[in-house]
């Protein structure tokens, strides 16, 4: 039985590795490639690697392109221990992402993807999340993630979700999920001059619900019950950011299923998401269980 379904997007990643960011009229306005690799990436692609890596039963539900990217996007997934008999395949170009990488491990990502991959409302059916213990969504088309965090939750699935951007429907989505993570930007966003304390408990739609925040190199902040947990990130050398957030939320997930507490389900996000940044590509970086725990257990808590 399948534990973990993710529904969402995927990306082909083509990862450059620079000296410096490229900045016209100067000297770097013409640099050589220090290094350069096709990865497989994308948002839920990225998080179910993760929760596959760390023992955990998954599947993919996603458009994908009838191109070789798709196809090897498909073969990576299922490299990886991912079922994708929920793989949608579309006429169309696969996503994928253009990714430059300077010396520090920060990138800038260029992106694009057909509006033929576009996830609709119905497209899902219920028997692709029938029986999961955790479903998890993205914003990329965020009406269809609504309308399957509202069944599976409705089936008795907690619903994770991956929000970072703010549209006129994302306050829907967090309404329709059970664990809301963020980037940091979208909380100010939605609750413009408030602390991030007063953020999360104002956006929260029940007693139950769970929100985080991830905040990059500062770590993450979750609000579980009535209170705030923060934890630190873990000190790593950094070769590539790349989806560390994805892969905080599958660590996430996996130590959310495990039954963690919730300044533990942090550690633990954190240290997947650390050991991720440490090697190329997204998921190219997802960590083993015994790399997290090999990691918490050298460091200790995250300050």
């Amino acid at each position: 039985m399948v534990e973990v379904v993710g529904v969402g997007a995927n990306s082909l990643d083509f990862v450059y590795q620079l000296p410096a960011y490229p900045l016209p009229d100067s000297p770097t306005a013409k640099l050589r490639i220090r290094r350069h690799l096709l990865s497989p990436g994308g948002q839920v692609a990225t998080a179910l690697c993760t929760c596959a890596s760390l023992g955990l039963r998954t599947r993919y539900v996603g458009t994908v392109g009838d191109d070789a990217n798709g196809a090897r996007l498909l073969e990576a997934l299922t490299g990886r221990g991912v079922d994708t008999s929920g793989a949608i395949a579309r006429h169309a170009a696969n996503p994928y992402a253009v990714i430059l990488l300077d010396d520090r491990g920060e990138r800038v990502v260029l992106w694009d993807r057909d509006p033929a991959l576009r996830l609709a409302p119905g497209d899902v059916p219920d028997a692709a999340f029938a029986g999961a213990r955790v479903v998890h969504v993205d914003d990329v088309d965020v009406e269809a993630s609504i309308d399957v965090a509202t069944r599976a939750s409705a089936a008795g699935a907690r619903v994770t979700s991956d929000i970072e951007q703010v549209t006129p429907r994302t306050r829907a989505l967090i309404d329709a999920v059970s664990v809301a993570i963020f980037d940091e930007h979208v909380t100010s966003a939605l609750v413009p001059g408030a602390s991030l304390d007063d953020a999360l408990r104002s956006l929260r739609t029940r007693p139950d619900q769970w929100l985080c925040v991830t905040q990059g190199r500062r770590g993450a902040t979750l609000l579980a019950g009535d209170r705030l947990y923060t934890a630190g990130a873990y000190t790593v050398p950094v070769v590539d950011t790349t989806g560390a957030g994805d892969v905080f939320r599958g660590g996430f997930i996996h130590a959310l299923l495990r039954g963690d507490a919730p300044d533990a389900v942090l550690r633990a996000a954190n240290a997947a998401a650390a050991v991720s940044c440490t090697r190329l590509g997204a998921i190219g970086g997802v960590p083993t269980l015994d790399e997290v725990e090999a990691l918490i257990a050298r460091a200790g808590p995250a300050a």
